[in-house]
């Protein structure tokens, strides 16, 4: 049987029973184009026999603790689905803020410039930034091919125009000035730090997109900011997405290199999660 109750609970083991029915919901509308009031009415029971089986290798799947992201290759952000897959960082909500952030402190008066998106994975913040910030000309660097491949994928589809190569944020090379802003949501996550996160990131997202040693975790932000402090414009801003854990010494670092007007913001559930700091 394909009844809501029946599916949700299978998804018991993976998730707590609220999400559980969030994600059931989610795959029936997003997947199968139930309404609400199918879902609840028994309609996912009636499905033609194809769909039928699609359903169960859909939910086996998401019993093995894969992200429902994966399950049905794209990810919500921003109002805008993105194309998501194994290898590639999930967009996550608190992301959207950062680049509402950025939108919302932008000039209506001023072009964006030359914005640059470091450690660009899916390509959601720039392509969100490219679409959302009039005269923005963005460039996505990463080291994933197979990130950069789904980011110009992204970009095609939702038709942004977005440069994308690749690039090691550890090993950029002195430049001259040239960007107006640059943002990053580089890996932040400590290794001490994995027997709190769930099985559906630990065994399936991509380590290199989320932890760093405990002994240097803030290898990508003193990188990041050595760059920013050659290449990024005078005036220019540099936004980051934070481990919250971090957020003094990145202060410090943002102090070191000469960076002022420095601000934090706390995400939706109120954890400091973004920063932000202005050349001099």
């Amino acid at each position: 049987m394909h009844t809501y109750n029946t599916l949700w609970r299978q998804l018991a083991s993976v998730y707590a029973p609220g999400e559980a029915k969030a994600v059931v919901r989610y795959v029936l509308e997003t997947a199968f184009g139930l309404s609400p009031a199918d879902i609840y009415c028994g309609k996912a029971d009636e499905l033609p026999e194809a769909d039928s089986a699609r359903l169960a290798a859909i939910m086996a799947r998401l019993q093995a603790a894969e992200p429902v992201q994966y399950v049905l290759g794209e990810a919500e952000f921003c109002g805008r689905l993105f194309k998501v897959g194994p290898g590639v960082l999930i967009p996550r909500p608190e992301t959207e803020e950062l680049c509402r952030w950025i939108a919302g402190s932008a000039s209506s008066t001023r072009p964006a410039g030359q914005v640059l998106d470091l450690c660009s994975g899916s390509g959601c913040i720039g392509i969100t930034l490219a679409l959302d910030l009039a005269g923005a000309e963005v460039t996505a660097w990463d080291i994933s091919v197979e990130a950069l491949e789904t980011a110009s994928l992204n970009a095609a589809r939702l038709g942004a125009q977005v440069s994308v190569a690749r690039r090691d944020v550890l090993a950029l090379p002195s430049d001259s000035p040239q960007w107006d802003l640059m943002v990053s949501n580089p890996p932040y996550v400590c290794d001490s730090e994995r027997g709190g996160m769930d099985r559906n990131v630990l065994d399936y997202e991509p380590e290199c997109a989320l932890f760093v040693p405990d002994g240097d975790p803030l290898r990508f932000y003193h990188a990041i900011f050595a760059y920013a402090r050659q290449a990024l414009k005078a005036g220019g801003w540099l936004y980051f997405e934070i481990n919250p854990l971090h957020k003094d010494a990145i202060w410090d670092t943002a102090t070191d290199m000469d960076f002022k007007d420095i601000e934090f913001k706390a995400d939706q559930f109120g954890r400091t999660r973004f920063m932000r700091g202005r050349k001099k």
